[in-house]
């Protein structure tokens, strides 16, 4: 078992994956009857109070994948058409932290969202229309496209599916738990391929 520092991978009763939570609200999910059932491995073995009659310790067992009756509005996310909020720290995790432009390896805070088609010359503000740059190339590239600008994106931006956006939200992820997820990534996931990347998988010391 490890420190108490790793999150609960949560999927619906169907094992599509839903969301992390804290070792607190997985003992609420089994306290509560509501976990279907259990995969992965023993994470946690967390020791209650005593039972006055019987004089026994309860004592509940967290795995690092648990199962639960989602709500509708759970079970919406794994639906094709989904498309997860968009924000930095996703965006940043979702392009290795690296600038689309240079290829360099940057911190978060050198880092910034790229509009590939500026708003102002008629582009969106979501997944498909942004990368994470550097603040040097977002200042050279200005409000032009990239061609306008001499500039290439080394990679297609995309969407990603609700797993997709939960491994990318996940800190500290474990095999069992990485496994689980990628299972559920779309064959073509970019995610797949980066993932076999040393660059990529390394990537994660670049959180702030």
């Amino acid at each position: 078992m490890l420190s108490l520092q790793h999150d609960i991978l949560r999927t619906d009763i169907s094992g599509m994956p839903l969301e992390w939570i804290s070792y607190q609200g997985a003992v609420r999910l089994y306290y509560l009857e509501q976990v279907a059932y259990s995969c992965g491995h023993l994470l946690y073995r967390i020791h209650g109070g005593y039972n006055a009659a019987t004089g026994r310790r309860s004592v509940i067992d967290v795995n690092s994948i648990i199962a639960t009756d989602g709500s509708v509005q759970a079970s919406l996310k794994g639906r094709p058409g989904y498309t997860p909020p968009l924000n930095n720290a996703t965006l940043f995790r979702r392009d290795g932290f690296l600038c689309m432009y240079c290829g360099g390896h940057q911190r978060q805070s050198n880092l910034s969202r790229d509009h590939v088609r500026p708003m102002s010359r008629g582009g969106d503000d979501a997944w498909n229309n942004v990368v994470t740059a550097c603040k040097h190339c977002n200042s050279h590239k200005g409000n032009r496209a990239p061609e306008q600008a001499g500039m290439q994106l080394l990679a297609v931006p995309f969407t990603p599916t609700h797993a997709e956006y939960v491994y990318l939200q996940g800190r500290r992820i474990l095999a069992d738990q990485m496994e689980f997820l990628r299972a559920h990534f779309p064959r073509r996931s970019p995610l797949r391929e980066r993932l076999k990347s040393s660059s990529y998988a390394s990537a994660a010391r670049f959180l702030s």
